[in-house]
């Protein structure tokens, strides 16, 4: 790093990257720009998310559920705890869907909108006005 070079540029790095990805075959969640694709039209993909929702949903149920009858036989407050943790258990797995749907919080590169004066929210910046 004793060189006085400038580090290379962002547009330098993609062609870079471009030559040397020339030949690889597209992973499975890249769109082939050809049309070629999933050979059963995305319906693999559908399924799976379909499935993730449930679950989200089911699991968050489940701990409140589990954790309200626990609750509730070490307490002794039956049926009370049950009720409340079921409520709090159903919350969570619809924000948990909600998170999923919006693909809020799992994509790389994510941050949270930082509010404004006027109470709006700023979107996150775009690949282009990172630069």
């Amino acid at each position: 790093m004793t060189e006085d070079r400038p580090p290379p540029s962002l547009d330098e790095i993609e062609a870079r990257l471009r030559e040397a990805n020339r030949g690889v075959p597209l992973a499975r969640n890249d769109r082939d720009p050809a049309g070629g694709g999933d050979p059963d039209g995305g319906q693999r993909g559908a399924l799976g998310f379909a499935f993730r929702v449930g679950v989200d949903l089911v699991a968050a149920l489940a701990v409140g559920v589990g954790g309200g009858m626990l609750l509730d036989r070490w307490l002794g407050t039956a049926p009370w705890g049950l009720i409340v943790m079921f409520f709090l258990g159903a919350g969570a797995g619809v924000v948990n869907v909600y998170r999923t749907v919006n693909g809020l919080g799992y994509a790389v590169g994510y941050v949270q909108p930082e509010a404004r004066e006027d109470g709006k929210s700023k979107a996150p910046p775009s690949g282009d006005e990172r630069r």
